[in-house]
Order: structure tokens, then C-alpha cells, then sequence
């Protein structure tokens, strides 16, 4: 990295820069120091905000967390989220069951938002980086080779040269007006207030409550309470009322999140609470509170060449199913593996463009969702089956089917009804091995950097010609693929790189024929299969991920 730099100003040099220490920022930085990449996070508050905000963690964010290892310790603080109760002028008139298939790892979940930051902040300093709080971001200059980025903290102002810039510094992002993307949408007209309290009341443990009072079909006031990790402890949203109402900044920015000068008092709650509540109850041990605003925007590009967005610097939308910050692990997750390959050296032309390509089509389809939820009443109003409701609120269904970096070499008909290349890869349980007492889940298997290569034998014959077929992919591939051999369960030799597929949930979930192979990518989506795995062919389609190994 080649650029003037003012010799009387502190500098320091890093592979990526991050700006922003929240979950999207610190889930980047754990996925690139994972890999071994020099990261460093500014964030310019003192120290994480004490503020229940993004509070639902979807299944799927807690599978991209198992693979990076985190999902243990943001288990334990979080609490289960069960379902939803809908009341309207008084009157239950739904209950939301929050239900999955059996082989989906994980269930919804509730954790503050200052509690995943603490999670996902130890898990960093465990791979030897710590966010640099009190940083305010100032600006960039993008090069061919690099990025110079100025910055303030108290000692003044500094600059950071960085290979890569990722702007994760939320809807008002000092990044993205840097880039002079647009950012268009529109604004809510209704004020909101959020509150983190404790109730009295004897609802059921894990479900949410939305209570409405609706006049002519119209609805002029709201309850919303999502459970929280304690005794009957509950972030709960609410208009606003007239006394703290406000009009918004006429500054041009965007009208989005909390706003700090108005914060509602506990009668402001309890008179909520009392209008709207499906039994008496009283508020107390008031944790927090806030007013704030929704808007609904969307950037016209994740980035390019050395400077992206994820996270509400790319898209912001109405909280409805807990969307959010989960569509923004998922942003650093499929950003995360790509720029370390770039920063390596590995990565074949074009794969940065990827992330772009792949996850604007998400961020636009969750947007226009939450929207139409928001409007319509709540989760699922719009969708006729709620089998497929659930898999699409518990992010399941994001999937990357266009995308240049996945394929497929398969005999026609020998795809239906197992995973699409672009689609998520499922679990499957009870995978055994001789060498082990217990059952194995095959998402046990990607808590790796690299890819990895699943490959089915339904005879001895197939085993033999699978496992040759991994030690030729491993002296190709190194590190970047990793092999494991899945066989039917009448096979007699599991050890090694090999499982058996005792319950046939692999079976069931994949339809493997013939030769089978599925490489997974680092982020958990399929992408490329063949009904006749060879080493050339799985060579052919990595051609657009990777560059070729000296």
C-alpha cells in the first residue's frame, strides 16, 4: 500500500478496516480473524449502548454462529421465543406457534441487543482483536490498491491505510455517503417508543404479545411485547404519545432508530398498558426507554472494488419479524469469507463483485417484506402457508440462485427434491462414525474456514471410489476444500473423514444419486453439486472462487 500521508498525523496500516462495532461489525471482524486476517473495528461510542434494541435471533444466525463458535455462550444468555398472541380490541384473534422440521439445529430466540455485542466482542478478543471504542470515522480515499481512512479519538485525528473499508455504521452511515451511493425509501409517519420493563402479568413464558385497537379495520394503537432474558421482562413498543410527539428533523437525513432527547417516563407505559393489555398488569424495574422513528431504504449498491456496506448501511426497515440485524450477520457472513480469500490472494477475479450481487436481491426482498408486514398486521399476513412463513421468518429460505459462484452437474431429474445449488445447506443428524460413542450432526462438519465437499457412497464399491476422490481433492485443493465420505447405513467402515448415515436424515434431506458430491461454501449454502463428482469438474466450478493453487 503506496499513497501519501501526512507525516505529522499517527497512521497505521491494516488488512481491514471496519467501521462499526456492533453485531454486524464484530460478526465481520470474528469471521475474518478466524481466517487470520488483520482487522480493525472503530466505533465512535465509549463503550456498547445499554439498549434492548434488535433483540430476536433468527435459527439461521444461530447456524452461521455454531460454525464461527459463538453459539454456545449467546445460548446461554438468551431466552426461547415460543410464538405470538394477537389480540385486537380485547379479543385473541391468533396464536403464532414459532414451529420448525426436526432437522433444523436451532429455534427462535431472544437476546439484547448490548448482550450479542458482548458475546460476539469476547469471542473477538479470543482471536486477538478489540474494537477500538471512542473512534468517531471521519472519511476515505479510495485507491487502486488500498483505502486511507481519517479518524478522531481523543488524542486527535489519525489515519488508517487498509486493504479492504466495510461500512457496518448503521442507517446514518458516514461510509455509504462517502461512496455517494443513494440510499432510497421512505419514512413512517408514526412515532414510536420502546421501553425494556418487567410485567406482572401471568401470560405464557416465550411468547410475544401484539394487542391492536382497531377502528373501521383501521388500527390507532399498538402493544407489542417481545420476551426478554428474566422474570417476566419484556421490550415492548408503542406509539407514541401527544406529549412526546415530534416532528421530524428537517435535515435530510434519514429518520431512523432511537432518538435520545425525549425518553418516555413509566406512566407513559403503563397508560399503554392499560388501554391495550390482554390482562391488568403492572409495569415496573423500567431498564431503559426511548422514542423512535422507521424508515424503510435500501442502497443502490453494497459497494465495490475496496469499500462495502452491510447491515443498516446497506438496508433499514420496520422491526416486524426481527429481519434486521439477522439480514446483517448474514451481509458479514457472505462478505467475511470472500475478502479473505481477496486478502490472501486466493480469490479468483470477479468474486468480490458476488457480494453485491447476491445479497442486494435479499436486502431489497426483506425490505418490501417487513414493509407489507408492518402495514397488513404482523408476521406471515401475506404469505398462504405457514409452514413456509416460519422457514422464511427463521431466514431458511435465503438463498443465492443467480449467483455467478454456484452450479451444478447433474443428470436431469436426479436434483428434485434435495437442495438447490444457491439454497441453504440442511443439517442432518445422527451421522456415526466407529471412533465415536454419539451421533454427529453434519453441521458439526463446516466449523471450518474452507469449504467443504460432502461426498455419497450407497455401496462399498462408491465408498472406495469416494475416498480417493477426497485425497485427490485434498493434493488440488488444500486447505480451501475439506472432504468428508457419507455412506448408507448398511456399510460396515465409518473412521476417518467417513460418517454413516445412521438414520438416513442425510438421505432424506439431500436425494443423493449415484456418485454424489455437494460442496458447501464457508458461509453454509450449497454451491455446486454433480451426480458425478469428479475432481476436474468440482476444478471447473471453483475457477470462479478460487485462484488456482502454484
Amino acid at each position: 500500500m503506496t499513497s501519501a500521508v501526512d507525516p505529522k498525523v499517527p497512521h497505521t496500516s491494516t488488512d481491514v478496516l471496519i467501521v462499526g462495532a456492533g453485531p454486524v461489525g464484530l460478526t465481520l471482524a470474528l469471521e475474518l480473524r478466524r481466517r487470520d486476517i488483520d482487522v480493525i473495528v472503530v466505533d465512535r461510542l465509549t463503550e456498547r449502548a445499554p439498549y434492548a434494541k434488535a433483540v430476536g435471533i433468527q435459527p439461521r444466525t444461530l447456524e452461521l454462529w455454531d460454525a464461527m463458535g459463538v453459539v454456545r455462550p449467546a445460548l446461554d444468555a438468551a431466552t426461547v421465543m415460543r410464538g405470538q398472541l394477537v389480540y385486537v380490541n380485547g379479543v385473541r384473534t391468533a396464536t403464532m406457534e414459532l414451529s420448525l422440521p426436526s432437522q433444523v439445529p436451532y429455534r427462535f430466540a431472544a437476546l439484547p441487543q448490548y448482550e450479542t455485542e458482548r458475546v460476539l466482542a469476547e469471542a473477538l478478543a479470543r482471536h486477538g482483536a478489540t474494537p477500538r471504542r471512542g473512534t468517531e470515522f471521519a472519511a476515505f480515499d479510495q485507491h487502486d490498491d488500498h483505502v486511507v481512512s481519517s479518524v478522531r479519538d481523543t488524542h486527535g485525528r489519525s489515519t488508517i491505510a487498509s486493504r479492504y473499508l466495510v461500512g457496518c455504521d448503521g442507517a446514518h452511515s458516514v461510509v455509504r455517503k462517502g461512496l455517494g451511493l443513494g440510499f432510497e425509501g421512505d419514512a413512517f409517519p408514526e412515532e414510536y417508543m420502546l421501553a425494556d420493563v418487567e410485567l406482572d402479568w401471568t401470560m405464557p413464558t416465550g411468547f410475544g404479545v401484539r394487542s391492536l385497537h382497531q377502528s373501521d379495520g383501521v388500527t390507532d394503537d399498538l402493544l407489542v411485547c417481545i420476551p426478554l432474558p428474566g422474570d417476566r421482562r419484556y421490550r415492548i413498543s408503542m406509539l407514541v404519545p401527544d406529549e412526546l410527539a415530534s416532528a421530524p428533523a428537517d435535515s435530510g437525513d434519514v429518520a431512523h432508530g432511537l432518538e435520545g432527547s425525549r425518553a418516555p417516563e413509566l406512566r407513559h407505559v403503563q397508560a399503554v398498558l392499560d388501554r391495550l393489555s390482554p390482562q391488568p398488569t403492572t409495569a415496573h424495574t423500567m431498564r431503559w426507554s426511548s422514542v423512535f422513528r422507521i424508515s424503510h431504504r435500501l442502497a443502490q449498491r453494497y459497494g465495490g472494488r475496496r469499500v462495502f456496506l452491510a447491515g443498516d448501511a446497506a438496508h433499514i426497515h420496520p422491526p416486524t419479524g426481527a429481519q434486521g440485524m439477522n439480514t446483517g450477520v448474514q451481509d458479514a457472513a457472505n462478505l467475511g469469507w470472500k475478502l479473505a480469500l481477496a486478502v490472501r490472494g486466493h480469490a479468483a477475479d470477479g468474486l468480490l463483485e458476488s457480494y453485491h450481487l447476491e445479497r442486494h436481491p435479499v436486502g431489497e426482498e426483506v425490505v418490501g417484506r417487513t414493509v407489507r408486514h408492518a402495514r397488513a398486521g404482523g408476521v406471515g399476513s401475506d404469505e398462504t402457508d405457514p409452514q413456509v412463513a416460519m422457514a422464511r421468518e427463521a431466514q431458511l429460505l435465503v438463498a443465492y440462485p443467480n449467483s455467478p459462484l454456484v452450479g451444478e452437474t447433474m443428470t436431469p431429474g436426479n436434483g428434485e427434491g434435495g437442495p438447490r445449488p444457491g439454497e441453504r445447506a440442511p443439517d442432518a443428524t445422527e451421522l456415526g462414525q466407529d471412533t465415536t460413542a454419539f451421533g454427529t450432526r453434519l453441521h458439526e462438519l463446516l466449523r471450518h474456514p474452507g469449504h467443504t465437499l460432502l461426498l455419497w457412497a450407497q455401496d462399498e464399491a462408491a465408498w472406495t471410489r469416494q475416498r480417493d476422490l477426497a485425497a485427490a481433492v485434498e493434493q488440488r485443493f488444500g486447505p480451501q476444500v475439506r472432504s468428508y465420505v457419507l455412506v448408507a447405513a448398511g456399510l460396515p467402515d465409518a473412521s476417518g473423514i467417513t460418517l454413516r448415515d445412521n438414520a438416513g436424515h442425510f438421505a432424506d434431506g439431500y436425494r443423493p444419486h449415484g456418485l454424489a458430491g455437494y460442496l458447501i461454501r464457508p458461509d453454509g449454502y450449497l454451491g455446486y453439486r454433480s451426480d458425478a463428482i469428479t475432481v476436474d469438474g468440482l476444478a471447473e466450478h471453483l475457477a470462479g472462487i478460487l485462484r488456482p493453487r502454484p
